[in-house]
């Protein structure tokens, strides 16, 4: 029995493994076909980039995990610049979230994804902000204040994780400003969705993710036009509430 169980572990190692390594030669592969269209395209075409490359890559990363995306009350795709921001709890959201292909937005993603050269070079054509950790207040709120003019300039909607870091405690985490601030400056809505994605299927902050189903679940927009900026913690403590909300009716059923 026990070299039975011993030759299992192994097994699904190896499968992991096997999948990581298709995962990385997907994104790289992915990421020289985008840096040739941006040539072609004198990277002038960021939409282009995460909509029509990026987007089928984070498809065929999931389909490599066997996992399956079932997307609820998606909003009809507008021109309305608007802060999409959801929870993150796994490594899987960042393929969930290049797959959903969200209409002309940016992202904010954490510096670190930069060390890996193909998620680096994708971030880049694709207009990623990249951020430091909150250990650095200054830069931090440098780089906000170039999105904002970059934005502002653009009009193109942006994505930011709240809670700027994946939260594996099982609970939904502390809320920075930094989404609020930037939807209240532009005086854009906010789109919030809830990424739904089972314990059995999660990967927490490994990268072993197990085949099933993850869903993403959209909620009523957020009207900032009577937000002011006094207001921000109040205001972002609100939206907090609305997800803790979620996550007790999607985590009781």
């Amino acid at each position: 029995m026990k070299d039975r169980i011993v030759t299992s572990d192994h097994s699904v190692s190896w499968d992991c493994k096997l999948k990581a390594i298709l995962t990385l030669l997907l994104m790289t592969v992915g990421s020289l076909l985008m840096l040739l269209v941006a040539c072609i395209t004198l990277f002038q075409a960021g939409r282009l980039y995460r909509e029509k490359i990026a987007s089928p890559l984070g498809r065929l990363a999931l389909w490599i995990w066997g996992i399956r995306v079932v997307v609820h009350d998606r909003p009809a795709d507008s021109n309305i610049q608007c802060v999409y921001v959801s929870n993150h709890t796994s490594t899987i959201d960042v393929f969930v979230l290049i797959a959903l292909a969200l209409p002309n937005t940016r992202f904010f993603m954490s510096g670190f994804l930069r060390k890996l050269l193909p998620l680096g070079l994708i971030g880049y054509l694709m207009g990623m902000f990249w951020t430091v950790p909150q250990d650095y207040p200054e830069r931090r709120a440098e780089i906000f204040k170039r999105a904002e003019r970059t934005l502002r300039k653009t009009r193109e909607s942006v994505y930011l994780s709240p809670e700027g870091e994946r939260i594996t405690s099982g609970q939904v985490g502390h809320f920075n400003k930094g989404a609020f601030h930037l939807a209240a400056s532009l005086q854009a809505p906010i789109v919030p969705f809830f990424i739904y994605i089972p314990k059995e299927v999660d990967t927490g902050m490994g990268f072993c993710a197990q085949p099933g189903r993850v869903d993403v679940y959209f909620k009523p927009k957020i009207d900032v036009s009577d937000w002011r900026l006094e207001d921000l913690i109040e205001n972002k403590e609100n939206v907090r509430d609305q997800f803790v909300k979620w996550h007790h009716e999607l985590h009781r059923n």
